[in-house]
């Protein structure tokens, strides 16, 4: 039974970071690629950034890059998520998502992730 398990979120002023963390379990963690969204209130869940499987190829919404970026602990099975510059834009519940069988153009849709955490809650105050 896959599980992940999101922490780190919190309560920032503009320009702070944060680094979230999703540990999981009953997964060969680099056989998976693992995904970050987000969900801002009223709005539909939106693609963050991505590590496919088995490599490090990352990939990055446009309005996150340069400022976030995604790595993993394949022996620890924990996939982060190093947040810095925080804008008030990026408030929302963050979720970690996994799937071991996407195809690589289709790594920003929600839609192709298996596997879903909880989420956990970020805001940016201005």
């Amino acid at each position: 039974q896959v599980q992940l398990i999101e922490s780190g979120g919190g309560l920032v002023q503009v320009g702070r970071s944060l680094r979230l963390s999703c540990v999981a379990s009953g997964l060969a963690h680099n056989r998976y690629t693992m995904a970050w969204f987000r969900q801002a209130p009223g709005a539909e869940r939106a693609f963050v950034a991505a590590l496919f499987r088995g490599g490090s190829s990352t990939h990055y919404a446009d309005s996150v890059k340069g400022r976030f970026t995604i790595s993993r602990d394949n022996a620890k099975k924990t996939l982060y998520l190093e947040m810095n510059n925080l804008k008030p834009e990026d408030t929302g519940i963050y979720y970690c998502a996994a799937d071991s069988t996407l195809i690589l153009s289709s790594i920003r849709a929600s839609r192709s992730y298996d596997y879903w955490g909880q989420g956990t809650q970020v805001s940016v105050s201005s």
